[in-house]
């Protein structure tokens, strides 16, 4: 069996919470406070905590080997502790106790620009962060279009980043990270920023790392990209590394624990736009037993309850004539399903300024991963009473009876209906 490129024993990260320091009274005490600063931080690395400061366990006794040409994801709750284990793996903060060894050169994107000089151009950043990473110049000329090309910057590569977007930073940084040569990649949710049509480049990139023996540490919210880039995945709980396993089975045991948690999809009215004279009041997402819930199984019926209004109850503002439309997207906003209550019948709103109703998708629906629900009302054409983008956000699981002979994969589009299927027995002529 290979040398891990990481191992990870008892890693345990402490943090300090407490009240800023007091001002100095003047220059004397000022001078005094900043010649005693390292002393006081030498102690401060060996001495317990007094009972009056409050301590925060970002991470408590992890432990991980991960080998070359292993791609293994980090998923929990924000607070869980990923974006903190990758910090310390990038050496940018060193950890309260434990041991991390470290084989082969490590490359980090950790957030937008990090690593980068606002000043500098693009191409003065490529030059800066493969010397950063301990690459000659001549290993960094030698990549240097490949690294151009992928980021699609090439247009802009003698302008100083400071005039990118966020996007452009992140294709450049990415680029630079994943195509000067490191051993070890730690990427952390810095991809949610690039366009789906980038976020699908890097993760064929990171793929080939893999396959090129590489050991890529892959932290994200987006369930979806780490079930289909790792094999392995990490679930963190509260600092703590509570599942270890095929990414499957981990993405899996923590959406139930989310569900099983009694978090719901809360309805959000952040982006509310539209005449008001009516209303969309709540949208929920139930579960068989009517119940609000934050996920369903793929091969369970979508049940939304949906309450609408007018804001100004009269015999002329009633709900008659207007449309209610349900446009379903996936986690990176593109529309994948329309529904409408014009599209059933018997769904007219009625001639009153108040109604509830309930919108049943029969399973199976989606893929699993994460979903945005968009609410529409209003007269088409003529006039948006009411609409309101990402008013629910809610998980799709895995099945309960999986009835396919492999798992269900975004890759083959984010639909999993059933149709009607006719087989007829022919013999040839």
């Amino acid at each position: 069996m290979s040398t891990p490129s990481i191992r990870i024993e008892n890693l345990a990260k402490r943090y300090r919470v407490g009240g800023p320091a007091a001002r100095p009274r003047d220059v004397r005490e000022a001078f005094a406070k900043l010649v005693a600063t390292p002393f006081r931080r030498l102690r401060a690395l060996s001495a317990e905590p007094s009972s009056e400061d409050e301590t925060f366990w970002a991470l408590r006794d992890l432990n991980l080997e991960v080998r070359p040409g292993e791609v293994l994801g980090v998923i929990g709750k924000n607070g869980a502790g990923k974006s903190t284990l990758l910090k310390i793996l990038s050496r940018i903060t060193p950890p309260t106790r434990g041991r991390v060894e470290l084989r082969g050169h490590v490359a980090s994107l950790l957030e937008v620009g990090t690593g980068f000089h606002p000043d500098l151009t693009g191409r003065e950043n490529v030059y800066l962060n493969g010397t950063l990473l301990g690459m000659r110049k001549k290993a960094i000329d030698r990549s240097f279009d490949a690294i151009v090309d992928f980021a699609e910057v090439e247009r802009f590569i003698d302008t100083p980043v400071k005039r990118y977007s966020s996007g452009m930073y992140v294709r450049l940084a990415f680029a630079v990270a994943a195509h000067l040569d490191p051993e070890i990649l730690l990427v952390d949710e810095v991809l949610a920023v690039g366009d789906a049509e980038f976020q699908r480049k890097c993760l064929g990139k990171l793929d080939a790392m893999a396959q090129g023996g590489r050991t890529v540490l892959f932290v994200s919210h987006n369930l979806a990209a780490v079930q289909k880039l790792c094999e392995t995945a990490l679930l963190l709980h509260e600092g703590r590394g509570v599942r270890l396993g095929p990414a499957s089975d981990v993405v899996r045991d923590y959406l139930s624990t989310r569900e099983g948690d009694g978090k719901v999809a809360r309805f959000d009215t952040a982006t509310r736009r539209g005449a008001g004279w009516a209303r969309i009041t709540d949208a929920r997402l139930l579960d068989e037993s009517n119940s609000p819930v934050g996920a369903v199984a793929c091969d369970r019926d979508l049940v939304i309850e949906l309450s609408v209004e007018t804001t100004s109850p009269s015999a002329q503002n009633t709900l008659r004539g207007l449309v209610l439309e349900l446009i379903f997207c996936a986690d990176d906003g593109r529309p994948v399903l329309s529904l409408m209550n014009v599209d059933d019948a018997v769904a007219e709103l009625p001639s009153s300024d108040a109604c509830h109703l309930r919108v049943r998708l029969a399973a199976p629906t989606f893929v699993p991963g994460r979903y945005r629900l968009k609410l529409f009302l209003g007269i088409p054409f003529m006039q948006h009473v009411d609409e309101i983008d990402d008013a629910l956000s809610f998980d799709i699981l895995p099945p309960e009876s999986p009835w396919r002979p492999y798992e269900l994969s975004k890759s083959h589009g984010v639909m999993c209906r059933k149709a009607e299927w006719h087989c007829e027995a022919r013999t040839r002529p």
